[in-house]
């Protein structure tokens, strides 16, 4: 790329915030350009790769519109259907919850979201990072790009949001992730306690194999994140087949502002992770949408691309509100020693830790 690119639209990360944005603001007629930074759209995979059904995420987001339209994807992209959560303490107290989803391919997965975007008519640009912007012009690694609206796709440490002075998300927790062989029951399972204050574990199962990680608040624990994994996987005599990969996951809730006169920022850039669980896929999309809509409203009659906030603040916020108030509470009360982990989770139960899953405040 040597000369420079006009288009309406420039998003810079084509994970499933920036590559549905550009999908549903390309089949409205928009031009869009995306870069990526990888040289591989979704690889490394960086996260647990779960997904919540469609009746799951409609329960915990209601009010968002095309949500089947959203999460409609191919059979192949699904690995495995789960059918619980299941939570255990640091004793090996474990409580199933109901909760139905599916494992996948995120590498894969990410790379449908592109294809999708690129078939309804967006550009997408590989190897190419975000450097800075200089007037209506967002220098590039392969070059300049001229865009009359700028979306940061580009994760909890936006270039984007700081170019364009938007707040980044806070309290990030680390968390590594790799694939792990063998056979495992069709349930989520999460780890609380038993290897770092403040820490959990999951094993997310496939056919054949799982996704297996760990995360953790890095003001509780003092290790590096592959040494807390190590010490998971030990434990449990995982067979681990990949490589270690990983990301920081916002868990303060959403942030504000998240939209500017002609930028905005979408899923982990604009702090749209639960953060009880880490989940940002469904978040990402259904915030995608939401940007798309107001880019396009935007760029055809002038409406202010805070309308892309003022939807989000209907939709997103109060679920993730009362997901970040449970966070702190048990950063507070929960994981300041195995003890009190045990003693929170026998003391809220099976009921109140089902509401905490779905981002409700579990009291009362």
């Amino acid at each position: 790329m040597s000369d420079i690119i006009d288009a309406d639209l420039l998003v810079v990360g084509a994970g499933p915030a920036g590559s549905t944005v550009a999908r549903y603001a390309a089949e409205q007629g928009v031009d869009v350009t995306i870069i990526e930074r990888r040289r591989k759209v979704g690889f490394p995979v960086r996260c647990g790769e779960f997904m919540p059904s469609t009746e799951e995420i409609t329960a915990m987001f209601p009010g968002s519109e095309g949500i089947s339209e959203l999460f409609d994807v191919p059979s192949s992209l699904v690995r495995r259907n789960l059918e619980a959560i299941r939570l255990v303490t640091p004793s090996s107290r474990s409580y199933d919850l109901p909760f139905q989803g599916y494992s996948t391919d995120r590498d894969l997965f990410d790379q449908y979201l592109a294809s999708e975007a690129v078939s309804a008519g967006a550009e997408l640009i590989t190897g190419c990072a975000f450097q800075r912007r200089e007037g209506d012009v967002c220098m590039t690694s392969q070059g300049p790009i001229r865009a009359k609206v700028v979306v940061g796709a580009d994760g909890p440490g936006s270039r984007v949001a700081q170019e364009m002075g938007l707040p980044l998300p806070k309290n990030a927790y680390p968390a590594v992730t790799a694939q792990a062989e063998g056979d495992f029951e069709p349930v989520l399972v999460m780890f609380f306690g038993g290897i770092a204050p403040g820490a959990y574990g999951w094993i997310i199962p496939k056919d054949g194999s799982a996704n297996v990680g760990v995360g953790f608040n890095p003001k509780l624990a003092d290790r590096r994140p592959a040494e807390y994994f190590q010490i998971f996987a030990d434990k449990h005599g995982f067979d681990v087949k990949s490589r270690l990969s990983g990301k920081h996951v916002p868990a303060q809730g959403p942030i504000s502002p998240i939209a500017g006169e002609d930028h905005l920022t979408v899923g982990d850039a604009a702090g749209h992770v639960m953060a009880v669980n880490g989940g940002g896929v469904p978040l990402a999309m259904i915030g995608g949408r939401l940007a798309a809509d107001a880019i396009v409203s935007n760029l055809r009659d002038g409406s202010p691309l805070s309308n892309y906030e003022r939807d989000c603040r209907r939709i997103l916020f109060p679920p993730l509100r009362s997901a970040a108030r449970t966070k702190v509470m048990a950063d507070v009360f929960a994981f300041g020693s195995d003890l009190r982990t045990e003693l929170c989770m026998r003391t809220l139960g099976r009921r109140r830790m089902a509401k905490m899953l779905r981002c409700r405040f579990p009291f009362p």
